[in-house]
């Protein structure tokens, strides 16, 4: 089967749903070791970091490509921004995945690396933005 093109900058995947749940939040929660009673309880806020088990939920093909070899990739950076409440239990969230930059830097063992930085808006059911994901990959230079 051949590997699907590299997305371009500005290429934006397709749209999916992710239910903020009060289990999945108290699970990642523990997950992350934190016993923040913020995360408990009948309505808790999810932790700040709980948007990236939103890739999880993607249905196959929804996601951006961006083009790297799996054996070479690094995760160069994660940043959440939040536009109004955090998101809680109880809410619902359309995810969709951009890609905002591709650019390239020199190895320091030769060769080119490559980044490309993935935005994921989550917004609510009425378009409302209520938070971004901005990720960097890192594809990094063929061995020698």
């Amino acid at each position: 089967m051949a590997e699907a093109e590299p997305a371009p900058v500005g290429a934006m995947g397709e749209p999916w749903e992710l239910v903020v749940e009060r289990g999945k939040i108290a699970e990642f929660a523990a997950a992350a070791q934190s016993d923040n009673a913020a995360y408990g309880g009948q309505q808790p806020v999810a932790p700040a970091t709980f948007l990236t088990t939103a890739a999880r939920w993607a249905p196959p093909g929804a996601r951006v490509n961006v083009g790297f070899d799996r054996k070479r990739l690094l995760h160069g950076g994660q940043e959440y921004i939040f536009h109004g409440s955090i998101p809680s239990a109880g809410d619902v969230l359309i995810a969709r995945e951009r890609i905002a930059e591709r650019y390239e830097k020199p190895g320091r063992r030769g060769g080119v690396m490559r980044f490309a930085v993935v935005v994921t808006e989550y917004r609510r059911p009425d378009g409302d933005l209520a938070a971004e994901a901005r990720a960097t990959f890192i594809e990094t230079a063929k061995p020698a």
